[in-house]
């Protein structure tokens, strides 16, 4: 057995980037065990993947992380990955027992992460296949002709979709009930594709009074779910809209088309260079950004 620790402590869509790496280690050393340690924002999800072996939750506070440390040192590992880059996980890391350590630099911008793993499988002889990037089809039974029951999309609307609630400097994408709704009918018409709305576990406050409007049997309004909850609409979807997120990783991962919103400001070239079926438009006023995503629904669906 190759005992292998990987440092994932921050969230889950940074996990989901991980489980390329994962993937591709169990693939060319079959004697490979995986252990993760992770936060408690990505704990009880990384726990269920079955090419995960051992998950350890990093708690905070100083004399928890001294245990967590000891408890880890109890084993000798082939190699260590500091996969998130942070300093906390780095000073674990170097009182660890192992053969050989890699640390990611995730400050380093010039070079997509997905472009730091295939370099790093490189480097220690490992090669990457395509199917490394299909990181969630054993978590469920796929069916090969599933597609022909997808006739739904996705349109996933949590804080980002809201200034106040998100990064306050990125463009306002907010619509108003209003606008919401008739957008909404709009894409139905369009691609003739029943909606499921999804919100993420907390209710935006503008869906408190949205289904007394949508006078749409095809449309459906989903509430607080979790992550699990959420990825299982995905993967069973034809298309999700949404701002960039976890979901969209999600998406990427079950190679199902995308509409990925994002801020002009920020460069997300450097996460998802590695995304199927990926089409992003950038932030802007809602009407605007609407009558962008009509016109990719037109050419695309």
């Amino acid at each position: 057995m190759n005992k292998y620790l990987i440092f994932r402590t921050d969230r889950l869509g940074d996990f989901l980037l991980s489980c390329i790496l994962i993937k591709s280690i169990k693939r060319n050393d079959p004697y490979a065990h995986i252990t993760v340690l992770a936060s408690n924002k990505n704990f009880d999800y990384i726990k269920t993947f079955d090419y995960v072996d051992e998950v350890v939750l990093l708690k905070s506070g100083f004399f928890n992380r001294i245990k967590t440390l000891l408890d880890l040192r109890k084993q000798s590992y082939v190699m260590t990955i500091v996969h998130d880059g942070k300093e906390r996980s780095k000073i674990i890391n170097f009182f660890l027992k192992k053969n050989k350590t890699y640390n990611f630099d995730n400050k380093l911008i010039s070079i997509t992460h997905f472009d730091k793993i295939l370099l790093f499988l490189k480097k220690i002889n490992f090669d990457f296949r395509k199917d490394d990037l299909d990181i969630l089809n054993t978590k469920y039974e796929i069916n090969s002709k599933s597609d022909l029951k997808k006739r739904f999309l996705v349109f996933h609307y949590d804080e980002k979709w809201s200034n106040l609630n998100y990064i306050h400097h990125y463009k306002n994408i907010e619509p108003n009930l209003n606008e919401l709704v008739f957008f909404l009918n709009n894409i139905q018409k369009i691609t003739n594709l029943d909606i499921v709305i999804t919100t993420g576990f907390i209710k935006p406050i503008l869906f408190n009074d949205i289904t007394k409007f949508l006078n749409n049997d095809k449309i459906t309004v989903l509430l607080e779910q979790n992550f699990l909850e959420l990825e299982k609409v995905i993967m069973n979807s034809k298309l999700l809209i949404s701002c960039h997120g976890s979901v969209s990783h999600v998406a990427a991962a079950m190679n199902i088309k995308q509409i990925d919103i994002i801020d002009k400001s920020y460069n997300y070239k450097n996460w998802t260079k590695h995304f199927r079926n990926y089409n992003y438009l950038y932030r802007k006023n809602f009407k605007d950004l609407s009558n962008d995503i009509y016109k990719l629904l037109n050419n695309s669906i």
